[in-house]
């Protein structure tokens, strides 16, 4: 009998489909404190402006915003601490490759809770110039105006 593994976003990165190029990504976990967890269950987190590094064959969170829990009075975390994320040696091994050598950047997608754990959904991410994104809007408009058209005919 197979387990429906429960996944419950917490926070997620919208802008990061509008700034990059997404070519690969990968689940890893957080190394976080018990006030955190307990914020990030709450949704108090943003991930606007935060990314990932290798250093010195560890992964590190930077910039990831977690406000400090509301019943945590001394035991509070500080917000913008940098957070180690849990991945193999093989893994770093792999990411360490090609950010150093195509130009690529980690940037978290989502934070999620699967089966009682907080995950990070980290991705190969490309920066896109202005003029990817004025396409992409684009885009956006034309697949929304064909399918509002769409909607209007099947009436």
């Amino acid at each position: 009998m197979k387990e429906k593994a429960e996944e419950r976003v917490l926070c997620s990165n919208k802008k990061a489909y509008h700034d990059y190029h997404i070519e690969e990504s990968l689940e890893a976990g957080i190394e976080l404190k018990g006030t955190e967890i307990k914020s990030l269950k709450e949704g108090k987190a943003n991930l606007k402006d935060s990314y990932a590094i290798i250093k010195d064959g560890e992964s590190f969170l930077i910039g990831c915003h977690i406000s400090p829990y509301s019943h945590g009075n001394i035991y509070n975390h500080e917000p913008l601490r940098t957070r180690k994320l849990l991945l193999h040696k093989e893994e770093i091994r792999k990411l360490t490759g090609k950010v150093t050598q195509r130009g690529f950047t980690l940037i978290p997608l989502k934070i999620y809770l699967s089966k009682g754990r907080a995950k990070v959904e980290i991705a190969m991410a490309r920066g896109k110039k202005l003029f990817d994104k004025r396409e992409a809007i684009k885009e956006k408009d034309l697949r929304r105006e064909s399918e509002k058209a769409l909607k209007e005919m099947v009436r």
